[in-house]
């Protein structure tokens, strides 16, 4: 058993502090907001994340988790320190926000007068580690005695639970200049996954921050991928749910990931931007303008969602009524952080449209960031008059829906499935118009597919990407 302190009660920090107690460790968390503490202590969650309130309930119940604002009591009690705070993009620009990080170094270092292991498990630019680690022997009294790691974290919202207790593996960066006993004391933190035989990977500070950079990178480019393969099908009149099965059963390539769609939200396309920031910043021209390309896909799904909802509605979305089902950027998670359901909607309200939404969860936090929406109760509601539904974010309660559900309630039977989400021929049997994401629109005699109509042409396709890899080119020759 190890005594933990966690510097962080974010969405990183709760989860890991409440697994870490679950392997049997003494935690403790670290957070200056008053409120969220208090709130923490009352076994309530401030976020939505499946299975971790019983965690902290159990923990809080048996002493093994508990929370306060002050660094000496965690300094006291611990000699392990986790850095969990949140590193957010930079307003305004693609970089990282690292003020939070550099705030609770700057309140732990000068804390730790004996020998102690500090690791860093926040999302950050490569380079930062080696960074935090001079700072740390800097400020801290006890200097070399202090070990820095660098154990990235690759927790998914709606999944963080499950990540956090059967990981994939466990990659964790030390410093190479000297003798560091971080790797022995991270091996006993994670016993329990070390004897299970999860893979132990241990390396320098930078290729650690590189793991997770590349692992967010290739996501988002999976991602991306699978909505440009859509886009092709569209033009061709092929299905992309048969395309991305097939292909999906190459053993080099796998069918995670390659559903297609409005795209990727929360952290993600920050931290996109932060690793095309310091890509631009090292000289990786290639890489900077591949997570270009990646970012401006991304980026045109949501105005393509835009554009479909006009066409459906024979270009007039003035005064149209838009149910929007979904408002967390994913499903089992509140999180409306660059949310593509929200980015959608909030196009459709500036373009004249009445936008109803509803979110299982994520009500409150999209009321935080578009409070001139309509929000409903129950989805059925939210499709009251609709003259298109639009399913934006992949609940299960929305995929359970039946058209008899909705066909006395909506104004029109137009559904407009920005996953994928649902079964075409459910809906068109029921008599609905259905439209998804490089799904053919109909079928032609003998069964095949009829071509769709492109939404943009190639040319239009092609200035967007340009004219987005000039500005980041921009950015990067800036910085």
């Amino acid at each position: 058993m190890a005594r933990i302190a966690v510097f962080g009660a974010g969405h990183l920090g709760v989860t890991h502090a409440a697994c870490m107690a679950e392997l049997g460790h003494d935690v403790e968390v670290v957070d200056p907001d008053a409120g969220r503490l208090d709130r923490l202590r009352n076994g309530e969650l401030p976020f939505y994340e499946p299975g971790l309130a019983e965690l902290l309930r159990r923990h809080l119940d048996d002493s093994r988790l508990s929370f306060t604002s002050s660094y000496d009591e965690a300094v006291a009690l611990a000699s392990i320190h986790f850095l969990t705070v949140p590193v957010p993009q930079k307003y305004g620009g693609p970089g990282a926000d690292l003020g939070a990080l550099h705030a609770a170094i700057d309140e732990l270092a000068p804390r730790l007068t004996s020998p102690a292991v500090v690791i860093g498990k926040s999302t950050v630019p490569v380079g930062t580690a080696r960074q935090v680690s001079a700072r740390i022997r800097h400020l801290a009294p006890a200097g070399y005695a202090v070990n820095v790691g660098w154990n990235p974290d690759f927790l998914r919202k709606g999944h963080a639970v499950q990540d956090a207790l059967a990981p994939d593996r466990i990659v964790l960066g030390i410093e190479s200049d000297r003798l560091n006993y971080a790797e022995r004391v991270l091996r006993a933190v994670y016993a329990r996954f070390v004897d299970a035989g999860t893979p132990f990977l241990v390396t320098d500070l930078a290729t650690a921050e590189m793991v997770e950079s590349v692992t967010n990178a290739f996501v988002a480019m999976k991602v991306s991928f699978a909505n440009a393969v859509a886009d092709m099908c569209d033009g061709v009149g092929a299905d992309i749910g048969v395309v991305a099965d097939a292909v999906g059963r190459d053993r080099r390539i796998g069918r995670n990931l390659l559903e297609a769609g409005v795209g990727y939200g929360g952290a993600l396309p920050g931290d996109v931007r932060a690793i095309m920031a310091r890509a631009g910043q090292a000289g990786s021209d290639e890489m900077l303008a591949l997570l270009g390309v990646v970012d401006s896909i991304n980026v045109r799904h949501r105005s393509k969602m835009v554009e479909l909802t006009s066409s459906v509605l024979g270009g007039r979305l003035t005064g149209a009524r838009i149910a929007v089902l979904g408002a967390a950027y994913t499903a089992d998670s509140d999180d409306v952080l660059d949310s593509p359901a929200l980015n959608v909607a909030g196009h459709l309200h500036a373009e004249g449209a009445s936008v109803s939404v509803f979110d299982p969860y994520a009500m409150d936090n999209a009321r935080g960031v578009f409070p001139n929406f309509d929000y409903a109760g129950d989805a059925v509601e939210a499709c009251q008059g609709a003259d298109a539904v639009l399913v934006l974010t992949e609940w299960q309660q929305f995929r359970d829906l039946r058209p008899a559900d909705l066909d006395g309630v909506v104004g029109s039977r137009r559904i407009i499935d920005g996953r994928n989400w649902l079964d075409p021929q459910l809906w068109r049997g029921a008599g609905w118009e259905y439209r998804g994401m490089g799904r053919p629109v109909a079928a032609a005699e003998g069964g095949h597919p009829v071509q769709s109509q492109s939404i943009s042409t190639s040319k239009v396709w092609t200035e967007i990407v340009m004219q987005r890899l000039e500005s980041w080119g921009e950015v990067a020759g800036a910085g």
